[in-house]
């Protein structure tokens, strides 16, 4: 039996202190056939360096980033992030970014308390809207879906999966927090 899930926002030196976790928890969702902007095969070495990147921005105030451990003291077994920097026109609206869940820990509702997790983070941080994308089809799609999310359109040909195989994506909208 599973611990219940703790989520929360890490610092930077918190992310920095678990970059490890952050890099098994990548290269699992990536070799599972998770199309979240990389290509198989991940080397470890580019996973370092995706996060090293995600903890600057971190550092610099433009994302949040809420990682989900197995209890208080457990391994990070998802994440998603927050990006909140946007242009100048739109100081409302925050992307949510790179949900992942690895594979040891998926179909326990923890997508659904991620999803539900960030949507908290973003009314606290003055979001009231929220864009995020996704493969047509896939757990994640059906996810936002149940969640109440607004589907918009599908793109064709959006990216490629980890096997270079062309995929398409749905974008999705939510507003939160009131009108």
């Amino acid at each position: 039996m599973s611990k219940t899930p703790v989520i929360r926002a890490l610092t930077a030196a918190a992310m920095t202190a678990r970059l490890d976790e952050f890099c098994d928890l990548l290269l699992d969702c990536v070799g599972g056939g998770a199309s979240v902007g990389f290509m198989a095969p991940l080397s470890r070495d580019r996973a370092r360096s995706f996060w090293q990147d995600v903890i600057a921005s971190v550092e610099r105030g433009e994302r949040i980033v809420l990682a989900a451990t197995a209890g208080p003291d457990g391994a990070v077994t998802g994440s998603v992030q927050l990006v909140l920097t946007q242009p100048d026109n739109q100081p409302h609206r925050g992307d949510v970014s790179k949900m992942l869940v690895h594979s040891s820990a998926r179909r326990q509702g923890l997508g659904a308390a991620l999803l539900t997790a960030v949507e908290a983070a973003a009314l606290e941080a003055g979001k009231s809207l929220l864009v995020l994308d996704t493969v047509p089809g896939t757990p994640a799609d059906r996810l936002y879906q149940r969640a109440g999310w607004t589907a918009i359109g599908i793109i064709p040909g959006y990216a490629m999966m980890p096997d270079g195989m062309p995929c398409d994506t749905r974008l999705f909208w939510r507003r939160i927090g009131g009108d």
